[in-house]
This record gives structure tokens, sequence and C-alpha cells, in this order.
């Protein structure tokens, strides 16, 4: 009796560990396009994965959320903090500093 109580309950354990550990990463759809400069082309990052967190170059100077998500934007590269949301077809914009980073909702 105590090796089927055993048996069911590391069978259960490991159900709820492998639903746990299984959530599939969502990723925003679209585009998040930014402009840096005139001499510089267009950095697009598609279909960004959701939690991740994306340093701007220096020179970005604005951002377009074309994506179906809320983007944050960090005043630091970590994506620490709550950031400024930015909504799907908006954008941001701001002086070229290089601290500043995005993360998708």
């Amino acid at each position: 009796m105590r090796k089927l109580f055993d048996t069911i309950t590391a069978s259960a354990v490991a159900g709820v560990l492998s639903l746990a550990l299984a959530a599939p990463a969502h990723a925003a759809t679209g585009d998040v396009i930014v402009f840096k400069t005139e001499a510089e082309p267009l950095t697009t990052y598609s279909d960004p994965e959701s939690g991740s967190c994306h340093r701007l170059d220096a020179t970005a100077h604005v951002l377009i959320n074309r994506t179906d998500s809320t983007l944050r934007i960090h005043s630091n590269v970590f994506c620490l903090g709550p950031g400024v949301p930015v909504k799907p077809n908006h954008g941001w914009h701001a002086p070229p500093s290089g601290v500043f980073a995005f993360s998708v909702a």
C-alpha cells in the first residue's frame, strides 16, 4: 500500500512540475522598429518574445511598436523597474543616450 501511495504521489508531483515548467513562451506578433540616424539602417525586432529585454543602441532615437503587445521602455539597459508603456501602433521618442532598453509585456 505504501508503494502504491508513493507511486501516485510521485506521478502527481511530476505532472504538476511538467505543467509549470512547460509554459509556452508567448511572442508579440509584429515588429518593433527602431530609427537611429539618417546614416544608419532601421533596426527591426520581429515577433519579440514575452519577457525579453532588448538594449537599444546608443544612437536609438525613435521606437515604433507595430506588435499586438504593449512594450515597456526602461531607463536602464537591464529592463529593471516598471518602465513606460508603449501601446500597439504607438511610438516613443527619446534623445540618443545608450541607456534605454525595451521589454515585451
